[in-house]
């Protein structure tokens, strides 16, 4: 059996070098503005825009809480999706009170759609014929800029350095090496080229899609999709983290993930997925208010 050092795609390892020696070469010139309608007696609301590579401009917002800092911190990296908020639709406000909280518009999504608009579907097969114009690879480096911005903040304590999100959140706490803890959902980019065929879900069937149109790219596209693989992240991930699957026979259960959470150098935490937003929701909130070190998680008024 080959070892995940030979699975790796060629020239991994300098690809990724490539992409932080450029955002480290790309000041990020933080421009800083409170967000009155946004803001409580228990936290500030802040609109940040941050340069990433490109260069590229984004917007991201900022939540500190009122009292003595520094504060845990949680960043939502970004998803496949158009709309960015302060907090995950749904996500209680009051956990701004215990917790500093960052989201970012990564390139193409609303709030950072100049000069490149997303469309939904297609985002994900943007460029990706080649690893160097893939959309991605930016999305990644602007993932990356956020959390660096984020871990500079003198308001946050870096040695409690959440991120949450998916496949983008694990490469880029790999990348980095900033957070302290990973709460990943695996997607997409997880063995995607082996598993789009098998699927007509968004959105891994754009990768179908684009294959049907343009047959003669497949090696291409398998390529560059290689380069976001979140197996090859994982050994650099030396956070806390918690990986949710599926149950046993779905995709993505423990099996499927298997090399994934064997490579991450961190302690792993797997659970296999409810199906319930309210139960998948309780669980990761108690996971955070128990690695964080609080007796009682922050929830929903509504739950």
């Amino acid at each position: 059996m080959e070892s995940q050092e030979e699975q790796r795609p060629d020239a991994f390892q300098s690809y990724w070098d490539a992409v932080l020696a450029e955002l480290e070469s790309t000041p990020s010139v933080p421009e800083v503005e409170k967000i009155p309608i946004r803001t409580t007696d228990f936290a500030t609301l802040y609109g940040v825009r941050l340069t990433s590579i490109g260069p590229y401009r984004l917007t991201a917002y900022l939540s500190i809480p009122t009292g003595e800092p520094p504060f845990p911190a949680l960043f939502f990296a970004p998803g496949y999706g158009s709309v960015v908020t302060h907090i995950p639709q749904g996500a209680p406000n009051s956990m701004r009170a215990r917790y500093a909280t960052f989201s970012v518009a990564a390139r193409g999504m609303r709030g950072s759609e100049k000069p490149f608009e997303a469309s939904f579907p297609g985002l994900f097969t943007e460029g990706i014929d080649s690893a160097d114009t893939y959309i991605f690879r930016g999305i990644v480096a602007d993932t990356c800029r956020a959390i660096e911005y984020l871990s500079s903040r003198s308001e946050v304590d870096p040695s409690r350095l959440a991120v949450i999100g998916g496949d983008v959140a694990l490469i880029a706490a790999g990348l980095t090496g900033k957070p302290t803890h990973v709460a990943m959902d695996p997607g997409p980019f997880f063995e995607a080229a082996e598993r789009a065929p098998a699927t007509q879900a968004y959105p891994l069937q754009e990768i179908n899609d684009y294959l049907r149109l343009h047959p003669r790219k497949r090696t291409a596209v398998e390529r560059t999709l290689s380069y976001l693989d979140p197996r090859w992240f994982a050994p650099a991930v030396k956070a806390e983290c918690r990986l949710t699957g599926g149950a046993e026979g779905e995709p993505l259960d423990r099996r499927a993930l298997l090399q994934l959470l064997e490579a991450i150098e961190g302690n792993v935490t797997f659970l296999e997925t409810e199906h319930s937003s309210y139960k998948d929701g309780l669980s990761l909130h108690r996971w955070i208010a128990e690695q964080f070190g609080f007796d009682e998680p922050i929830l929903p008024s509504i739950w």
